[in-house]
């Protein structure tokens, strides 16, 4: 998913029948035409977990994104801005790719508020087809994004990643990524979480709606029945990790957030980081903290800082 931004008013926004402060799905046509009507016009690689990735390669991190672009001018800007963070991107733009690259239009009002209007593009047509399994089977860990769970092909995808990764003797998981998301594939997710997960990361809301009740301790001991490795942020809340009989609640040092965006997928970045070198769990979930936090400090879904000196000032590493 590549983020492209621009500046306009609340004129432009009416004129185009854009729905301020809020993120809405738009097809090719519609996607097009917001596209073609964008000046001067800023692109970012973006993407749940392409953020993700990012933040661990800042960390210092081996990484490898398995994604799907189109042979056209964003999804090279995108494989090139990826290989240029240091983040393999093993599958070259795809020249039979049916849909353009995804991309997220972002208008930016003059207040700072930020209408989204995303068209899924290629990158929702990921399927076993495009997935190297040897790339999967050398890695330790795989980090899988709810998002694509919503087309079949996704869901093959999903499991052939995972058998792989298992066969090279890694760890497979997932970002719960939505509780809509997870409301439209419910039996699906349950089954994937039970039979192919070593490690589930989501929020209060979406382990709620993965196992359909309010009671956010009864989904968190039915979770940790079913994957040996679970985490819930909880917004300014403490976050919880479950690890068979291990339970940690990680201290959130809450602060007022420049932009919120990307402060799941930093958090992600920070806890991966904190198991692939080992640490224990407390230690894992406050680094997660603190990249989260270096993320809402600023605009952009991306860190800006050395996360990895922040760690070292609060003496984790």
């Amino acid at each position: 998913m590549v983020d492209v931004l621009t500046q306009c008013d609340d004129d432009f926004l009416d004129w185009m029948g854009i729905e301020k402060g809020i993120m809405q799905l738009v097809d090719r046509e519609r996607g097009e035409l917001l596209y073609g009507a964008m000046k001067e016009r800023t692109q970012a690689p973006g993407g749940s977990v392409g953020n993700t990735l990012a933040g661990i390669g800042n960390l210092g991190l081996a990484t490898a994104f398995v994604g799907k672009v189109k042979d056209d001018a964003l999804g090279r800007f995108y494989a090139k801005s990826l290989e240029a963070e240091g983040t393999d991107f093993p599958n070259p733009p795809a020249t039979d790719a049916e849909q353009p690259t995804s991309r997220s239009m972002i208008f930016v009002s003059q207040d700072g508020e930020r209408s989204m209007n995303t068209y899924l593009g290629a990158g929702a047509d990921f399927g076993p087809e495009d997935l190297d399994e040897d790339v999967v089977k050398s890695t330790d860990y795989l980090f899988l994004e709810g998002y694509l769970f919503d087309k079949d092909q996704g869901k093959a995808a999903f499991l052939k990643a995972a058998e792989a990764c298992h066969t090279g003797g890694g760890k497979a998981g997932i970002s719960l990524s939505d509780p809509f998301c997870v409301d439209r594939h419910r039996a699906d997710f349950r089954r994937l979480v039970h039979d192919q997960m070593d490690y589930v990361i989501g929020n209060q809301h979406e382990w709620s709606a993965l196992y359909q009740t309010e009671d956010l301790e009864a989904a968190l001991k039915q979770a940790q029945a079913d994957c040996p490795l679970i985490v819930c942020t909880r917004s300014g809340a403490d976050v919880v990790i479950l690890r068979g009989e291990e339970r940690e609640e990680v201290p959130v040092h809450r602060v007022v957030p420049v932009d919120a965006t990307g402060a799941g997928d930093q958090f992600a970045a920070g806890f991966l980081y904190g198991l692939a070198t080992g640490q224990p769990l407390a230690k894992a979930g406050r680094m997660g903290c603190i990249a989260a936090a270096e993320v809402i400090s600023h605009f952009g879904a991306r860190p800006e800082a050395d996360v990895k000196a922040l760690f070292r000032a609060q003496g984790l590493i």
